[in-house]
């Protein structure tokens, strides 16, 4: 069976005994050994392994992972967690006392700053933030505040709301996205996705005076999709 060759290879390659592995997943360590034998898991079971592993579920069912070159599966293993943004799927936030998520508000004097602390529990808490309750309560909003001309209409200082972006591959060819990058700090741009052939996102300004440019996804620290703007 595919799934049981390819999770005992898979916490055979990350250097992972059963109990440790067992334990990540919230399971016992004879769970997991059955799984490995030929014990089909329960789909909320088969998601925490495919997290856990760093894999989707799809690659972990279909695909014969002892097929693979070292090259290959060592590959498949790094690109498959960037693609998605999963390898730093660190996400800071504050909540209200009633247990309410808020939207957190980073000024263009915050953004200097925003890509050292966006992981960091204290920075975020020390943001101003606030509520908007017609927003969906079951997505994650920021806020943050445009600098320069390059999305006009929206003008320099508006204050846009934006969703988190959990899965990147989902990033829509022309629309409108606030893009955190190691070497452009927070960026607000039109996104093209060329991840799964390239690996890149292609950044492009509405103000054609300013010209397109690309960015690795390895470069990419968090991706926020534009919902509406505030004057």
């Amino acid at each position: 069976m595919t799934l049981t060759n390819n999770l005992k290879l898979l916490r055979k390659k990350k250097n992972l005994t059963q109990e440790v592995l067992a334990s990540a997943i919230g399971i016992s360590r004879s769970k997991l050994a059955g799984y490995e034998l030929n014990v089909n898991p329960p789909l909320d079971t088969l998601v925490k392994i495919s997290d856990t592993l760093g894999v989707s579920v799809d690659i972990l069912l279909r695909e014969d992972l002892s097929s693979y070159s070292e090259y290959k599966l060592r590959e498949l293993l790094e690109t498959d967690q960037f693609l998605r943004g999963r390898k730093l799927r660190i996400l800071a936030t504050t909540v209200d006392d009633q247990g309410r998520e808020l939207i957190e508000v980073v000024s263009q004097r915050a953004k200097a700053s925003y890509l050292a602390g966006f992981a960091d529990p204290e920075y975020i808490s020390e943001l101003p933030r606030f509520a908007l309750p017609f927003l969906p309560t079951d997505k994650k909003h920021r806020v943050f505040q445009v600098d320069g001309d390059s999305m006009l209409p929206i003008p320099d200082g508006a204050w846009i709301v934006c969703e988190y972006v959990d899965d990147w591959l989902t990033v829509k060819n022309g629309e409108r996205y606030v893009i955190v990058t190691e070497q452009d700090g927070v960026t607000f741009k039109l996104a093209y996705n060329r991840i799964q052939s390239d690996q890149k996102l292609l950044l492009c300004s509405a103000n054609p005076i300013y010209p397109p440019f690309e960015v690795e996804i390895g470069q990419v620290r968090e991706i926020w999709k534009y919902r509406l703007a505030m004057s």
